[in-house]
């Protein structure tokens, strides 16, 4: 242990005295499209130990979710232990008696990545050891452990400043000389979106995300949001993403307890929103329709475009039905109508009327001068083209997600 306290002063000392040696920046060419994985705290809280973890990462391996592109298997809050006498962090000897190492060892030999949570107070939001003050020597435990992404929360920061405390960690995952995913987690109180992209790889926009399709939970001094809450907390904020650096509006509810239509919703406009797919579901014991939801290749597609460009709201002005767009690659656009309302709703959409521009990605949609080709994504069928008028029925709480590809 005594050498890992050294190679953090040695790396303290080169940080000071030759920063021509050591340019700390976040770790470039991670996350060019939005991370994909798995988290445990929606689910599970602080009920973690190394043996569901395991099981997680076999399920994740063996459901399709690996296949569809999910890589990170997240630790979050209440796995620490104590600190040693040197000041070094170390698991929970009762929850996790192999040791970190092991268990990412194991996450590896998957074919999977694994990721792991702190807190920039002086205790996690679980009451567990933060890392203010000791963001140097959990960096080299992380990078010991094989991490290889990193959650960091906002709790117990009294006096802190949120881009002086980030900029710390980040510089000390830098240090420590692994390539790290860094998941900034600080619930947008400090707008991120207008500091982080020098500092992370991806940033929470909102407070955290509950299981319903649009309601409040109040806690006392803090509330969480039902998925629509969360869509509608942050306005203009899309300029901000791209890749590398990505809005994040927290962990996905699919499998968590709503309808299957609200779950359809809340992956389609997480995906149009080029959201990070952190699953935070039971994976060993999903139904098939959860798992169609998060497998659906097509519908990840759109969120893993590599354009990078965020989606948006295009017209609400009927009837709660919502139109939200998406320019991707290639000039393809994604198209999702949103049923918001308790009964059905027609959709009855002329293409060559309604003209679509957007200032990021400097693309226009317009059916009228081009002919585009219509498949509905969930449903995995073909519509036509753009020459019709798109009629259909979208149900209660559910959507119509469709892709556009040029003719």
């Amino acid at each position: 242990m005594r050498h890992l306290l050294l190679a953090g002063i040695l790396a303290s000392i080169l940080w000071i005295l030759s920063p021509s040696l050591m340019q700390a920046q976040k770790f470039e060419g991670l996350a060019l499209t939005p991370p994909m994985g798995w988290n445990s705290w929606n689910k599970f809280a602080c009920n973690v130990d190394e043996r569901m973890i395991r099981e997680i990462a076999d399920a994740m391996a063996s459901s399709g979710m690996k296949d569809a592109g999910y890589q990170y298997v997240v630790i979050d809050d209440c796995w620490h232990g104590e600190r040693d006498s040197l000041g070094f962090i170390h698991p929970d000897p009762q929850r996790f008696p192999s040791g970190m190492k092991a268990l990412a060892d194991y996450i590896h030999a998957k074919g999977l990545k694994f990721g792991i949570y702190s807190c920039a107070g002086i205790q996690t939001c679980g009451g567990r050891p933060g890392s203010r003050g000791r963001e140097y020597q959990d960096a080299l435990m992380y990078a010991k452990w094989g991490v290889d992404y990193l959650k960091y929360d906002w709790c117990n920061t009294a006096g802190l400043s949120a881009v002086g405390a980030y900029t710390t960690m980040r510089d000390a995952l830098f240090a420590a000389g692994r390539p790290v995913v860094f998941s900034l987690c600080e619930w947008g109180d400090n707008q991120p979106w207008t500091w982080a992209k020098d500092v992370g790889h991806l940033w929470r926009t909102t407070g955290d995300i509950t299981n319903c399709f649009d309601c409040e939970v109040n806690h006392g001094s803090w509330s969480s949001w039902g998925v629509m809450k969360i869509v509608e907390m942050r306005k203009d904020i899309r300029k901000h993403a791209g890749p590398g650096h990505w809005n994040d509006p927290d962990m996905l509810e699919v499998g968590n307890g709503m309808l299957a239509s609200e779950d359809r919703s809340h992956f389609s406009l997480w995906c149009l929103l080029a959201a990070p797919l952190i699953a935070g579901n039971d994976l060993r014991a999903m139904s098939n329709e959860t798992i169609e939801i998060l497998t659906n290749r097509e519908v990840i597609a759109v969120d893993q475009d590599s354009l990078g460009v965020q989606g948006l709201r295009y017209n609400d002005n009927e009837e709660s039905l919502e139109v939200w767009v998406k320019p991707l690659k290639y000039g393809d656009w994604a198209i999702c109508f949103l049923n918001r309302s308790s009964k059905a709703q027609e959709v009855n959409f002329d293409w060559s009327k309604n003209v679509i521009s957007d200032d990021i990605s400097k693309t226009t949609l317009n059916a009228s001068e081009r002919t585009y080709r219509v498949r509905d994504l969930w449903a995995k069928k073909n519509l036509g083209t753009t020459r019709e008028k798109l009629s259909a029925k979208v149900p209660s709480k559910d959507v119509l997600m469709l892709r556009l590809t040029r003719q």
